[in-house]
């Protein structure tokens, strides 16, 4: 079953590339905000102002803030998708567990690094239920990925048994997510090579090296 989030958008989707042009300059506009003030006290007023629009101009795409808020982490989990589609080829499939899971955990962490609004997006998005929503939605199509992964690895696996070490990973791994990003960036770091080791250890035994 779809997502209601992802099909039935808050957000007015741009026709022409002009439009399209506005459109990101809003949630870029967005994302300076919410890192500088915080989601909370920032007004559509302040962010048609950032992005040199009108605030009729914001409007035209976006009835509140809130579905700016969800255009934007809209827009970091299409780019995490992006990112996991590159980690997931014919080539990935014969890595080392080892190396698999970093190449994962790093991936992510780089991402965050390379995106300092997303840290906000991301923790802000866990206490909207809306925006819970659509984390829940993403996380089950990373634990899909990862349940083809085990499969691939130890055919002799039930396909039951690949889907619960996938989502057990998943949810373990966002969790600590959280942790991480509660913390400054070497704390981060730290929370995050923590995160490669647990997940190790735990799949080692299902997952043959």
């Amino acid at each position: 079953m779809p997502d209601p989030a992802q099909s039935a958008p808050l957000w007015r989707v741009p026709q022409q590339a002009r439009s399209w042009e506005r459109f990101h300059r809003i949630l870029d506009a967005a994302a300076e905000l919410f890192v500088e003030i915080g989601y909370d006290s920032t007004t559509t007023d302040e962010i048609a102002i950032r992005a040199n629009t009108s605030v009729g101009g914001l409007y035209r795409f976006f009835p509140d803030k809130l579905a700016v808020f969800h255009a934007l982490l809209d827009r970091y989990l299409n780019q995490l998708r992006d990112l996991f589609a590159t980690l997931h080829t014919d080539e990935t499939m014969q890595l080392p567990l080892e190396t698999y899971i970093s190449q994962i955990v790093d991936g992510f962490d780089q991402f965050v690094s390379g995106n300092s609004a997303f840290r906000t997006v991301f923790v802000q998005s866990r206490l909207i239920p809306t925006t819970i929503e659509m984390n829940t939605a993403f996380n089950q199509e990373v634990a899909q990925q990862l349940a083809t992964f085990f499969e691939a690895r130890n055919p002799a696996l039930e396909q039951a048994q690949t889907k619960l070490l996938a989502t057990i990973s998943v949810e373990v791994a966002s969790a600590l997510d959280m942790l991480a990003l509660s913390g400054n960036h070497t704390f981060q770091h730290q929370v995050l090579a923590e995160t490669k080791k647990l997940l190790i250890v735990y799949l080692r035994q299902y997952i043959p090296g």
